[in-house]
């Protein structure tokens, strides 16, 4: 027969609180990068503007 019964135990919860942690950094570690190869693509492919005196070729 299944057991179905859920309990709490407290400790289970807290020993898993590290791999918790470690997804949400990892998340973190990822949306950082997506945001850097973003910027960089930008300013790799981005057209000089005329307004805009740093980017003014000579």
């Amino acid at each position: 027969m299944l057991n179905l019964t859920a309990s709490f135990e407290p400790m289970h919860f807290v020993e898993n609180l590290r791999y918790m942690g470690l997804g949400m950094l990892g998340i973190f570690i990822v949306i950082g990068v997506i945001m850097l190869l973003t910027i960089l693509l930008n300013k790799l492919t981005s057209k000089p503007d005329a307004s805009d005196p740093e980017q003014k070729e000579s």
